[in-house]
């Protein structure tokens, strides 16, 4: 072969490397690591089914279903923004609630039990036995303040780093905002969150799990905040993340304010709190430039093609 040959192969493979991004392979890698722990460990234990069917009823649990159903009703009766009921930004997010239902759901249960795996197996240190002696009225609230302040931290990384970004942004290309954008995110966007989030918990409840139903409130929180209303919640807007505020964080132009997950005061700690006025017009949502695939393009593929698309987005390098 000669020396031109093999420039020219070199040159080949030096483009296609330039094509993909890296460091979205490592988070994958990463994810993959965390979900193989909590597999081998629970087949060890003989628990994988009895595991993953509870994770399916915290998180798809009839609750969580009735809330999505109400509050898709009140879009409909006091909308934010008026749009057809077969818009095409909701019929996207359908596929990304099918989506989650059947791979997400699971996905999320072995992250918990992974991350807990592997932090409480490395790093016991960070347990606090003192606090086994709180009763259970103060530990629980502490604990789930203490994992929401940790989901604000993946959610600020998540904005602040371009490599997390990359998955994220999925999520805030919506510019249709539903309460069934809570279920458009790449499911690889979890894994930092499951990892920081599982930190307080082993540290303050290492011996005693969450109630179920406390994990299913929490979720119902975090999904209602997308819904396309206008509510603010009123004087509890400035505990809880409200529909109102939480649309001010998916404004085309500005995402870096009201970063929190279902408390505000992590926000307001951090000066990112912006809270909105009861008569507001509702803004703009989306990213400008549009660097995801989104169906609102009038080249848009069909809904289930432009998913594979979106999914494998973050995978390539950035345009």
């Amino acid at each position: 072969m000669s020396v031109t040959q093999l420039q020219h192969g070199a040159s080949i493979r030096a483009a296609r490397w330039r094509r993909i991004n890296p460091a979205s392979f490592g988070v994958a890698g990463l994810t993959a690591l965390i979900v193989w722990v909590a597999v081998t460990s629970l087949l060890g234990q003989g628990r994988l089914a009895a595991v993953l069917s509870a994770g399916r009823a915290e998180l798809a649990a009839p609750l969580l279903i009735a809330l999505v159903v109400a509050t898709g009703i009140c879009e409909r009766i006091w909308p934010a923004e008026r749009r057809p009921l077969l818009a095409r930004g909701h019929l996207q997010d359908a596929c990304y609630l099918a989506v989650h239902a059947i791979a997400v759901i699971p996905l999320m249960t072995l992250l918990s039990v992974g991350a807990a795996t592997l932090i409480g197996g490395h790093a016991r240190w960070i347990e606090l036995p003192w606090t086994q002696r709180w009763p259970l009225w103060l530990l629980l609230p502490v604990t789930i303040v203490a994992m929401d302040g940790a989901n604000w931290l993946a959610h600020y990384a998540d904005h602040r780093l371009d490599f997390l970004w990359r998955f994220h942004a999925l999520h805030h290309s919506q510019e249709e905002l539903s309460v069934l954008t809570s279920f458009r995110a790449h499911p690889l966007m979890h894994t930092t969150g499951f990892l920081l989030a599982t930190i307080p918990v082993l540290a303050l409840m290492p011996t005693r799990p969450i109630d179920p139903v406390l994990i299913t409130g929490y979720v119902c929180i975090g999904t209602l905040q997308h819904a396309n209303v206008r509510w603010t919640f009123g004087p509890l807007g400035k505990v809880l993340v409200s529909p109102a505020y939480h649309r001010l964080h998916h404004a085309a132009d500005d995402q870096g304010v009201n970063l929190g997950v279902v408390l505000v005061i992590w926000d307001i700690l951090a000066g990112r709190a912006r809270f909105p006025a009861r008569g507001d017009a509702a803004g703009r949502t989306g990213l400008d430039g549009r660097p995801v695939p989104v169906e609102q393009d009038q080249r848009a593929r069909p809904a289930v093609l432009l998913l594979g698309e979106q999914l494998i987005e973050p995978f390539r390098a950035a345009r």
